[in-house]
């Protein structure tokens, strides 16, 4: 059995998982992981003192992508997902991700320290045609979705939207994308090549224990005007778009989101102590 890395001083890095040694740095053992190798899986989730958000609904999408796109061996994988949780920090904000490499087939846990959050999004307008090879799937496309967001922001915006061939509204390049047409909170269809977000799941799934109307609906930008729209995720939680920027004429409105805050209150509490 391996041991648990220690909690003395944790610092940003990579860290690669063997069987035999668990999760070890670069220099451990004059091993090096194959840093910057595209990615065949990764998930990511807010890691606040110790404390997170449906960590158990990030693993079993992870191991689940992991066996789908050939991966270790599941007691392996649960073996390695035990170790990577033995090292994460237990003080201070973090944004860790895990990771199958696609060629190495190593998995890392890659310790980063969380970015300033935000409680509101200037999404991109303009909208970018869907690029990603494998959408039901984070990992792959990682670095093409990352060229996406640095467009999008020399148009002024925090994230893009992601576009199907046809105009309609799928996602944002790190997000999950819900909106509201009155008392109906609305959503992209499933059937439609998106992620499975795990914080749009508890979103959705609170809706319907509390009589909210859920509803699968195809949109494109120009439906979203003057709508309260919201942009999700594991990091950020829910943001409500403040702005669209960069788009044709007539430019987009943003709507009001008098629901976002309690919402937003609710989807922090959920956060639960690691074990």
């Amino acid at each position: 059995m391996t041991q648990p890395a220690t909690q003395a001083a944790p610092a940003e890095g990579l860290l690669t998982w063997t069987p035999r040694r668990g999760l070890t740095g670069p220099d451990a053992h004059g091993f090096v992981p194959a840093i910057g190798e595209r990615l065949a899986v990764a998930d990511s989730w807010l890691l606040r003192d110790g404390r997170v958000r449906a960590l158990g609904r990030h693993r079993e999408r992870f191991l689940r992508a992991c066996g789908d796109s050939g991966g270790p061996s599941l007691r392996q994988l649960i073996d390695f997902w035990r170790d990577m949780t033995d090292a994460l920090p237990r003080t201070g904000e973090w944004f860790p991700r895990v990771e199958l490499g696609a060629e190495s087939r190593e998995l890392r846990l890659l310790l980063r320290h969380a970015p300033t959050l935000g409680t509101g999004v200037r999404a991109w307008a303009a909208g970018q045609i869907d690029p990603r090879t494998v959408p039901r799937r984070k990992g792959p496309d990682l670095d093409i979705l990352a060229r996406v967001r640095h467009r999008a922001s020399t148009a002024g915006a925090d994230e893009a939207l992601l576009i199907a061939p046809s105009g309609v509204v799928l996602e944002g390049a790190t997000t999950s994308i819900l909106w509201w047409e009155d008392d109906t909170l609305c959503l992209p269809s499933p059937q439609l090549p998106v992620l499975a977000g795990v914080t749009s799941a508890l979103i959705q799934e609170r809706a319907q224990r509390t009589g909210v109307r859920v509803a699968h609906r195809e949109r494109t930008l120009a439906d979203l005007t003057g709508r309260e729209v919201w942009l999700v995720n594991a990091l950020h939680g829910i943001r409500p778009v403040t702005e669209w920027t960069g788009g044709g004429e007539p430019p987009l409105r943003a709507g009001p989101a008098p629901r976002a805050s309690e919402w937003r209150t609710w989807l922090e509490n959920l956060a639960e102590p690691l074990l």
